[in-house]
């Protein structure tokens, strides 16, 4: 286990809770509020309150919806007319075609060719041009700006980007009404644009919710620029949470800053952990979910975050797009 705990807060104003309100309103007429669910089973094994954000029944199979549709909605009418291009570890890509499908646009995603099969069929299956390149994220990142120069397109950035990072934190508006005395919440950290979002709702409305982040331990770009202080590379490794693979830019505007105000701790989670959340998720809520939508629920069956007695604590289970048979495959031991 290994822990970077994080007791510097300040306050960053490049984005606000005004703008995560105006962001729900934003999506409410695209996205249906997401369910909270409690989870006994995983209550008794922790001695806390365990619920679950489940945003993996977003249409787009992930929390990534939320960011993309406000981003989109956020363009002028001379952008959409050009139409979006965005670089992604497939979740954020297919949110966005998805969206700009919606709403009529054109869109160009970039991956690169470690991106699971299972969210690359997904997107193309949705009409949208796919640039399949390179080796990781920040060379399909790359080709992204490429194209911006060549065809005039709007980049729609997975996570560092004001109108994504508010987009996602409509999920703790949504937590915050359905639990209004909640103590924790967990979720995966890759980029930050998710605990950017959610941090920001919680340090605001009460600066002692907890907001934790976990990781795998390989390829951890946020976590290894925290411990660096500024936004490091890191080599892209396999993993079951591939989703939280990618480098956070070394010209990281906000979620850096965002993460160092407003995350408490943040953890690396082993390989076998991850495995164990992605079967008890299947045998005890019945889902199908990727590795970096298990992630959380690992690190509590291992205890390797601790939660106070009875506290009241959230997970947010991000996503659902994953090959079915890797999922088999990492679960098969522990059914």
């Amino acid at each position: 286990m290994i822990e970077v705990t994080n007791k510097h807060l300040t306050v960053s104003g490049s984005i606000t809770l005004q703008d995560v309100w105006r962001a729900k309103n934003t999506i409410s007429s695209i996205l249906q509020k997401t369910p909270l669910v409690f989870s006994s089973t995983l209550s008794k094994i922790s001695g806390a309150q365990i619920y679950l954000k489940f945003e993996h029944l977003h249409e787009s199979g992930a929390f990534k919806m939320r960011g993309a549709v406000n981003a989109i909605h956020a363009l002028t009418d001379e952008q959409k007319i050009k139409g979006v291009v965005t670089f992604s570890t497939g979740n954020h890509g297919y949110s966005v075609a998805l969206a700009a499908k919606k709403l009529g646009i054109r869109a160009v995603i970039c991956v690169s060719k470690h991106v699971p099969k299972a969210k690359i069929e997904k997107i193309q299956n949705l009409g949208a041009e796919l640039e399949i390149y390179g080796e990781s994220q920040d060379e399909a990142e790359q080709r992204c700006y490429q194209l911006v120069k060549e065809q005039g397109l709007t980049v729609i950035p997975p996570f560092d980007y004001p109108e994504v990072i508010a987009g996602q934190g409509t999920i703790s508006l949504e937590i915050l009404e359905d639990l209004p005395s909640v103590n924790r919440v967990i979720g995966g950290l890759s980029g930050g644009g998710l605990l950017s979002g959610v941090g920001l709702v919680m340090k605001t409305t009460n600066p002692n919710i907890q907001v934790t982040g976990v990781s795998m331990e390989k390829g951890a770009a946020m976590y290894e620029s925290l411990k660096a202080g500024q936004p490091v590379a890191v080599a892209e490794s396999p993993t079951l949470a591939d989703s939280l693979l990618g480098g956070i830019g070394e010209a990281n505007q906000y979620t850096f800053n965002m993460v160092k105000d407003f995350v408490d701790q943040s953890f690396l989670i082993p390989e076998e952990s991850i495995k164990k959340g992605m079967a008890y998720l299947y045998k005890e809520h019945h889902i199908v979910v990727e590795g970096a939508a298990a992630i959380g629920i690992g690190a509590i069956i291992d205890k390797i975050i601790h939660l106070e007695p009875g506290s009241n604590n959230v997970v947010i289970i991000t996503g659902c797009n994953v090959d079915i048979d890797v999922h088999a495959k990492a679960i098969q031991q522990y059914i």
